[in-house]
């Protein structure tokens, strides 16, 4: 449980965005439907930019290519359409404003933000997960886009609260403290889950013998500044 004293964030990521907003134009249940946002002009080969959980759960890629969809999958095919997915994400922003000051919002991409909840918790006497259920609720009432959210006691926290926590729970509501991220996280695999560890970095470890983020608390920090020069330190700061 994150304590009243302590600060408290929310990262709230709009679930398959693109493909989402294609179903809610269409008044569509993304869960029940089949849909990819792709421009099939461009050949087999276009990158499909989103696609809908429905085919998620199928086991298909969200950033595959038309050619990788098994062929025996019906689906609907949605051209790309960035202003409408703007001006939903404008809308979902101007239903957070009306919950928290602006001041307390920061927008990480067109379908994920940060918000510092820690001044509202008192105001409306709800616990973090309750603020961030209202908030969820409040952004499929209207526009029925599903959010994800993930909570911390720093905007790391709650970036990993939301990327690896919140597809394993029920209420798609993650939760991390330091202590939480130690006990649960430490040890988890492969590193590429986390913020901005990419494939060079997990690999870069590996041949150092360091495949989780405990191991790297454990490697003297002169050695992790030799190998990765400036980046060392949010690698340190992470872990």
């Amino acid at each position: 449980m994150i304590q009243n004293k302590k600060k408290c964030y929310i990262c709230i990521d709009l679930k398959t965005f693109f493909a989402s907003v294609e179903c809610s134009v269409r008044n569509l249940d993304p869960f029940e439907t089949n849909l990819v946002v792709a421009d099939p002009s461009r050949g087999k080969g276009a990158l499909c930019l989103a696609i809908t959980p429905k085919m998620k759960a199928m086991g298909i890629k969200n950033r595959c290519r038309i050619f990788e969809i098994p062929k025996d999958v019906e689906y609907i095919t949605a051209l790309p359409r960035m202003n409408l997915y703007m001006d939903y994400s404008a809308k979902i922003y101007e239903i957070y404003l009306r919950y928290v000051s602006e001041n307390d919002i920061h927008v990480y991409s067109i379908d994920e933000c940060f918000i510092d909840i820690t001044p509202y918790l008192k105001l409306y006497n709800k616990k973090p997960k309750e603020f961030a259920q209202m908030l969820m609720d409040a952004v499929f009432e209207e526009t029925h886009i599903t959010a994800t959210a993930g909570i911390g006691t720093n905007l790391y926290l709650a970036k990993i609260a939301l990327d690896i926590i919140s597809k394993h729970v029920d209420e798609n509501i993650g939760m991390l403290t330091e202590k939480m991220y130690q006990k649960y996280l430490w040890h988890h695999q492969p590193l590429t889950d986390f913020w901005h560890v990419g494939i060079g970095t997990m690999n870069h470890l590996a041949r150092m013998g360091i495949y989780d983020m405990y191991g790297i608390t454990q490697c003297p920090e002169n050695i992790l500044y030799k190998e990765f020069g400036i980046n060392a330190e949010y690698i340190i700061d992470h872990a």
